[in-house]
């Protein structure tokens, strides 16, 4: 991985073999940020796994195994309340029939590259902490 910062604005360049989520988690530790939007993200991605929140709170998951085109990524950056960082992405591919493939994104492994943009909120400071009932962390501003 490797990156250029212009004031807020990050373009992360993710290589083969890196996970996505690794990637972003590593770079806001490296960066030292608690707070950040992902804005953008483009490339190929394989080994991929995606899916939705059903109507009881827990994530459904489907794997998508096959290199495929990664149209969209966004999401956000934040801390657990033990400060670790977080990551929570959706995302949208295009198999090579260019059939769509969209939802939350469990993981991700680069196949050839991912370019992601990040907008780090410096002023703020969000938090990931449980929610009752639900599977997913619920966003907490300070």
């Amino acid at each position: 991985m490797e990156h250029t910062r212009s004031g807020s604005d990050i373009l992360v360049r993710i290589d083969p073999g890196e996970e996505i989520h690794a990637a972003l988690r590593e770079l806001a530790d490296e960066l030292g940020f608690d707070a950040a939007a992902i804005t953008s993200g483009i490339g190929r991605t394989r080994d991929n796994q995606y899916g939705y929140m059903n109507e009881e709170g827990v994530y459904q998951r489907r794997p998508l195994d096959p290199p495929s085109e990664l149209v969209s990524l966004s999401g956000n950056i934040a801390r657990t309340e033990n400060g670790d960082a977080f990551t929570h992405i959706h995302c949208c591919w295009s198999d090579d029939d260019n059939n769509v493939h969209a939802g939350h994104l469990f993981q991700a492994t680069v196949h050839v590259v991912a370019e992601i943009h990040v907008r780090v909120m410096d002023h703020a400071s969000m938090t990931r902490c449980p929610l009752a009932e639900f599977e997913l962390l619920g966003l907490e501003f300070d």
